[in-house]
């Protein structure tokens, strides 16, 4: 493929049809998508992220009606559906035979959401299938948040749908709704505080689903969390090593920049990356479960 940053839909339909993937704009990252009725453009993703076929995609609808087409809905899944989609929570549902096993890494639950980017809710209704489309990544690496991330990402090589930077910029809230009580699966920006109103009792859940690994999102240098940032930048400086840091910001910033921000500090060529430990509210818990992941394993000892 040749470089493509494209601004139109139809475009994108079209190289979709073709059994190609194509990153497109959600209001959380950027994702990989393919139709899920082509298994051949399914396996490419798996091939471009570098992923385990085994690791279950998320699927993006346009519509409850069109979720309903795929997967398994209880009353209480309708309910919070109709309350908070379009929007950045994913629901594991039982999932129907019209999702191919290849989508759902053979497993017979299926993850399922309607994003907010309008451009992107607009071509799966046009198209009147659903997107397999998780973060344009490499496997385990910082997620994508712009177009230009994408092809920096995969070297001009993935024609990308520019919807602009994404206004959330953490990947969904993962809800297992296949448990009882229901559990959150990953930290997004729908927490527990905002469920409250429909689910009394949070359980918990083992079900595979994505950005779960313990080492995930990370950048190529080493990533300190830090509760002190001015303190650990002396101590490590004091040691002769390079540094960059990412200051606390309030917790919708912090998510929405996080990732842009790794990528440039990424690039400085310093030794250790210290980034400060994000304010206690439902999103900021979920930056910090991102920074866990991304700082899990770092070679440098700080």
């Amino acid at each position: 493929m040749s470089v493509l940053k494209i601004t139109s839909p139809e475009k994108v339909l079209e190289i979709i049809a073709r059994g190609e993937p194509c990153a497109v704009p959600t209001e959380t990252v950027y994702g990989l998508a393919a139709s899920i009725d082509n298994p051949f453009a399914v396996r490419q993703i798996f091939a471009l992220k570098e992923r385990p076929v085994n690791h279950p995609l998320i699927i993006h609808v346009s519509s409850i009606a069109m979720a309903q087409r795929y997967a398994y809905f209880t009353d209480l899944a309708l309910k919070i559906g109709h309350h908070f989609w379009p929007g950045p929570i994913t629901f594991i549902l039982p999932k129907k035979d019209t999702v191919p096993h290849e989508v759902t890494g053979g497993l017979d639950t299926v993850g399922i959401r309607i994003p907010s980017h309008e451009l992107t809710r607009q071509l799966i209704e046009q198209h009147g299938i659903p997107l397999a489309a998780p973060s344009a990544n490499k496997f385990g690496k910082t997620s994508p948040t712009s177009a230009d991330h994408v092809l920096t990402d995969h070297h001009h090589q993935v024609p990308v749908l520019d919807g602009g930077p994404c206004t959330v910029g953490v990947e969904s809230t993962i809800l297992d709704l296949t448990v009882d009580p229901p559990a959150i699966r990953r930290l997004g920006a729908i927490g527990e505080n905002d469920l409250q109103a429909f689910i009394a009792v949070f359980g918990h859940s083992q079900t595979p689903t994505s950005g779960t690994h313990k080492a995930h999102y990370a950048p190529s240098t080493s990533l300190l969390l830090s509760d002190n940032l001015q303190a650990d930048q002396i101590r490590l400086e004091a040691k002769g090593l390079k540094v960059a840091t990412l200051a606390q910001m309030d917790s919708p910033t912090y998510a929405r920049e996080l990732y842009a921000k790794l990528r440039n500090l990424d690039a400085l060529g310093v030794d250790v990356l210290i980034a400060e430990r994000p304010q206690n509210d439902s999103l900021g818990q979920a930056v910090l479960d991102r920074l866990n992941r991304a700082s899990y394993g770092s070679t440098m000892k700080h």
